[in-house]
């Protein structure tokens, strides 16, 4: 970059920002204009500090489901939690959910949509309970300490990978992670029927409850801060009964990640300098869209 009167740029001609013209100046060269089109910040976006905490939320309770998840394996290998009796309160949570989350969406396609759900449901559990023997005897060959450094790993996948800006559907990715675990976490437990409610369980955790936050954010928003807390009082405090300590490692990252890290970001926007100008790539803002046809 030189200016109008450096060596090779004759002041007699003009400069020309243009690329189909020849001119006698070298390739790299612009003039002192070239700065004049520099614009900053200007596409940044604007944080404030509770509604960033509010979305925050999301992350925390998928974390505090998490915890929730592995409190209940933990009761139903120590042989504390009865099978059945956690089969009956999922069934009860799911029908509980399935009907706040009809009543919050649209009515014009009820019908359509439960036979849809009621065969998905159908044949998840009839499947889910045929190859429950099978299920449980697929890491027998394989170590606890692996198995349990498997989960570990798929569940920390899955809260990397959980599409927090729409979780609804939940990724293919993070779903799979998380089933993945709850099969290798349930391949543990005393028996077929065991395994059966650790997927159910899975599944109600996993799949069915982000898909009712995303409905109740969309249409009762006040409502989300409320059930955000409450799974997040849940996980702390189910895993307080097995470990306190770690309960309380729990819930000193969950006040990180719902109160410090949001003003982390707050903060430091101001010191964000993001610049624009004619060496950016060019934007074609025109509607196009009547070439296509």
């Amino acid at each position: 970059m030189g200016a109008d009167s450096g060596p090779g740029a004759p002041a007699a001609v003009p400069w020309r920002k243009v690329l189909y013209e020849r001119q006698p100046f070298p390739d790299n060269y612009v003039d002192r204009r070239f700065l004049e089109e520099l614009r900053r910040n200007i596409r940044v976006r604007q944080y404030r500090y509770w509604p960033v905490v509010r979305e925050t939320g999301l992350i925390a309770q998928q974390v505090s489901c998490v915890a929730i998840f592995l409190t209940l394996w933990s009761y139903m290998e120590q042989g504390d939690l009865v099978p059945s009796t956690v089969l009956w309160v999922c069934l009860g949570c799911a029908l509980l959910g399935y009907g706040l989350y009809e009543i919050l969406g649209a009515p014009c396609v009820w019908e359509r949509t439960r036979l849809a759900d009621l065969q998905s449901a159908t044949i998840f559990l009839a499947f889910t309970f045929g190859f429950s023997p099978v299920l449980k005897t697929l890491t027998e060959s394989v170590s606890t300490d692996t198995v349990y450094a498997m989960s570990a790993m798929m569940l920390l996948a899955h809260l990397v990978s959980f599409p927090y800006a729409q979780p609804s559907p939940p990724g293919s990715l993070s779903l799979n992670a998380a089933l993945f675990a709850s099969v290798c976490l349930a391949s543990r437990l005393p028996g077929a029927l065991h395994t059966f409610t650790m997927l159910s369980c899975a599944l109600l955790v996993f799949a069915l409850w982000p898909c009712l936050l995303h409905r109740m954010r969309e249409k009762v928003e006040w409502s989300f801060p409320w059930a955000a807390v409450l799974v997040c009082l849940a996980g702390v405090g189910g895993l307080g009964s097995l470990w306190p300590e770690g309960a309380l490692l729990l819930s000193l990252a969950l006040l990180t990640l719902t109160l410090v890290c949001p003003l982390l970001l707050v903060h430091l926007q101001r010191h964000k300098d993001n610049i624009h100008g004619p060496w950016d790539e060019a934007e074609i803002r025109e509607d196009l869209s009547r070439f296509l046809n």
